[in-house]
């Protein structure tokens, strides 16, 4: 029974302990839960009041931005409304310019409608005055301009020939000039010395005894000599000399050394006359082929036939007015060359040109026909080039020039013929060829008197002056230096002087 008070003491006290502890946690919990309540409720009041303050400044700020835009927005109508006066303004202008332009437009259309109707009156006035001035005067009106124009052409010759002349002048002097230079330059560059040699067809006797021996027993030495070499031996009255006619230049020379020989050995009789002769062909050959061998050689000349060597080397043995064709020919190839190198020219093709340019000549005795012809010929014979033979056929103008080195060959053929002492000429064909400028230049119409002087070089001629005007003159001159230039044949040029002059006398009383 104790035990079981005790025990509900116990659990009675258990109870009241529990009960007790209940109210105690309920208590402490309800201190806990006011002391939360009023931490949140600081900080929702710390919130509110932070959310107050910043709501307060997004009040104040949005405030403010709201009177900046306002104020911004004022800013932008003002321009805005002041651009809009502006262009106003400015549209009125357009307006009143773009009403003036249409006014002057309307006003200038009408000026030009003005201006085309008087242009057609004056056009009609125009055709009108014509046909006045036609009737009137009796000419067309392309016959009174043919009138015009001839009179402007007589007031004004003067000052077109002084024009003409001066043109002319100075163009030519700065041509020669630069020709001089370039022709200086090459002779300089191939000058040597080169002497005048001619064909000698006298044989000196060392006494007239020698002639009868010459001529042997009833002529049998001379009939064998002539019959050997082909040639004519002509012994006259000439003191100590013997003359040898031939038409072949080489049987002439061999004809000449071979007497040469019999004379100097003393024996000359049929026999030794025929040995004499074929021993001097057979050396005059030997002397042909190797002077057409060195010419070859020093010329640079290669791939030439060696039948054509043989026809150049002939050339030593040609004269052409005292001047020995070879040497013209060496002369010719080297200045053709100078003068291709300082204009650019083909060197070769010019070289090998005035070299080969009077090969026709080593044969023009025996084949008829002119040497440019012939030498043509023998070139296409032997295959030659066709720039080369074109450039060769041309040096004596008998066919037109058609390149640059033809040209350069026809002028290195007449510095190497014209040089003073180059040539001799016969007085016959001194005489003719003055015959020939005086006759040309008399055979036009208003001329006076014709002079031929200074050799040939240069024609003075008088004319009528009242045949003859100043610009006729001009013309005349011209006319008679080309009719010389297409008629004769001549080395270097000819001056034509043309002289107009009028005398007017009065006498003093």
């Amino acid at each position: 029974m104790y035990q079981f008070i005790l025990v509900l003491i116990g659990v009675f006290t258990l109870a009241i302990g529990s009960i007790l502890g209940y109210f105690a946690r309920q208590s402490i919990a309800r201190k806990r839960a006011d002391t939360i309540e009023t931490t949140l409720q600081k900080k929702i009041s710390q919130t509110k009041k932070e959310a107050d303050e910043i709501i307060s400044k997004a009040r104040e700020k949005a405030v403010q931005i709201f009177e900046e835009a306002k104020k911004e927005r004022e800013t932008q109508h003002r321009e805005f409304f002041k651009t809009e006066k502006l262009l106003l303004r400015r549209e009125n202008v357009l307006a009143e310019k773009s009403s003036k332009l249409e006014e002057k437009e309307a006003e200038f259309l009408q000026k030009v409608q003005r201006l085309r109707e008087i242009k057609a009156s004056l056009e009609d006035l125009k055709q009108e005055a014509v046909k006045n001035l036609e009737r009137v005067s009796k000419l067309s009106k392309e016959e009174a301009k043919k009138e015009l124009f001839e009179d402007l052409e007589k007031e004004q010759q003067k000052e077109i020939i002084e024009k003409m002349e001066k043109l002319e002048r100075t163009g030519f002097e700065k041509l020669e000039n630069r020709a001089k230079e370039i022709l200086a330059l090459a002779i300089q560059k191939c000058a040597f010395s080169q002497a005048q040699e001619m064909t000698t067809t006298t044989v000196a006797l060392p006494n007239e005894e020698i002639k009868g021996r010459i001529i042997g027993k009833e002529g049998r030495n001379i009939r064998a000599l002539e019959q050997a070499t082909g040639c004519e031996i002509v012994v006259d009255e000439t003191p100590e000399a013997v003359m040898i006619s031939g038409f072949d230049p080489v049987r002439r020379h061999i004809a000449k050394i071979a007497l040469e020989k019999l004379i100097h050995d003393g024996r000359i009789q049929p026999a030794r006359i025929e040995d004499t002769v074929k021993a001097v062909e057979t050396e005059i050959a030997s002397q042909i082929r190797e002077a057409g061998e060195k010419v070859v050689y020093d010329t640079a000349v290669v791939d030439l036939d060696p039948k054509l060597v043989q026809l150049l080397g002939r050339l030593k043995f040609r004269t052409s007015y005292g001047q020995n064709v070879l040497l013209h020919s060496l002369e010719v190839c080297y200045l053709a060359a100078a003068l291709a190198s300082e204009l650019g020219a083909n060197i070769k093709v010019a070289r090998k040109a005035g070299l080969l340019h009077d090969i026709g000549k080593a044969v023009d005795h025996q084949i008829q026909g002119s040497h440019t012809d012939i030498g043509i010929k023998i070139l296409e014979k032997f295959g030659v080039e066709k720039e080369v033979i074109n450039a060769m056929k041309s040096h004596h103008e008998e066919y037109p020039a058609e390149s640059l080195e033809a040209v350069l060959v026809q002028t290195a053929d007449q510095i190497s013929g014209a040089r003073p002492g180059a040539r001799k000429d016969t007085l016959e064909n001194y005489l003719k060829r003055l015959e020939e400028l005086e006759g040309i230049a008399l055979s036009f119409k208003g001329i006076e008197k014709v002079y031929a002087i200074q050799a040939g070089r240069e024609v003075r001629v008088f004319v009528k002056p009242g045949e003859v005007d100043d610009l006729g003159a001009k013309k005349l001159a011209r006319e008679i230096a080309n009719r010389i230039q297409d008629e004769l044949r001549y080395p270097g040029e000819i001056k034509v002087t043309l002289i107009r002059e009028n005398r007017i006398v009065e006498y003093a009383r």
